[in-house]
């Protein structure tokens, strides 16, 4: 069952004198957790964003209740999380965190290659699927058409084709 609290960035450090936080975002894009009101520490501690902007690829935020360096400083390293339903994902994307440890089908060999081990997505032109094999080397697929033929979440297969050389 996919987790309901999703991790989507790190506390790094604080910003001024009013309590401001810096924010390493794990989404696709700072941005993205600039849209959001309500975050969460954890499941039961919900935290709200009173304001929250991008400021070279790291995003500055102030929660409510943390007016303080002192109470910022305490929150360095915590982990920000996003609840999955204040998310509405294309039908053609999903969650890294639901489809890390799938199965990875290369259909052109007609076999296994391995299992997704991570997804890179600091490559400028596409995300890389880094799958683990059995043999403990990482193969390293575009995330991207005509590599990625299907995500099959029902029961955690990944479908790719791929070309000569790319998985030998």
């Amino acid at each position: 069952m996919p987790k309901q609290f999703l991790e989507a960035g790190k506390i790094v450090g604080t910003h001024g004198i009013r309590g401001d936080l810096k924010v390493q975002s794990w989404c696709d894009s700072p941005e993205v957790l600039c849209d959001f009101d309500t975050l969460y520490l954890d499941e039961n501690t919900p935290v709200a964003v009173q304001r929250a902007q991008v400021h070279k690829n790291i995003v500055l935020m102030h929660l409510k209740g943390v007016d303080s360096p002192e109470a910022a400083e305490a929150l360095r390293g915590r982990v920000l999380h996003i609840d999955r339903d204040d998310v509405e994902l294309p039908e053609d994307l999903v969650f890294i965190q639901d489809i890390l440890g799938f199965t990875v089908f290369d259909r052109r060999l007609g076999r296994e290659i391995g299992r997704l081990h991570d997804v890179l997505t600091d490559n400028p032109a596409h995300d890389m699927y880094e799958v683990a094999t059995p043999a403990g080397r990482l193969v390293y697929i575009p995330a991207s058409k005509p590599f990625l033929q299907q995500i099959d979440m029902k029961a955690g297969i990944i479908y790719i084709e791929s070309i000569e050389g790319l998985v030998e």
